[in-house]
């Protein structure tokens, strides 16, 4: 991503990929030392992801997840085989482990969520 789509889409709310009804901001990203990008995900009432990968190509994709507000009902993260999971912290590898969230119901859940790709 060069500096004129960075400026052109950094700290707006777009809607999600997988049609879920989630929303993301682009906060920071960048190729060196590794390629990274971070975002805050927005989950509201009805939101959910279905069980998905999120394949790369000679490369290995990390995700580390923060839940910075839980929705009192649903909004559960759901991974496959996770490299580390806490209530709060949940850090996998999204190109080889299905994962998905399931509907939230009791009001919005908000991820910070941080993602990098190791080459070789």
């Amino acid at each position: 991503m060069n500096l004129r789509e960075y400026l052109r889409t950094a700290f707006r709310w777009q809607r999600g990929r997988q049609e879920g009804g989630y929303d993301k901001m682009l906060l920071i990203t960048g190729l060196w030392p590794v390629g990274f990008d971070s975002y805050l995900i927005r989950y509201p009432i009805g939101a959910s992801i279905p069980p998905h990968t999120d394949p790369v190509t000679a490369a290995r994709h990390y995700r580390l997840n923060i839940v910075l507000w839980r929705s009192p009902r649903g909004g559960e993260f759901v991974c496959a085989a996770p490299i580390f999971e806490t209530r709060r912290i949940k850090l996998f590898r999204p190109d080889v482990s299905e994962h998905s969230v399931t509907r939230v119901e009791g009001g919005s859940r908000y991820v910070l969520s941080i993602g990098w790709i190791r080459r070789g």
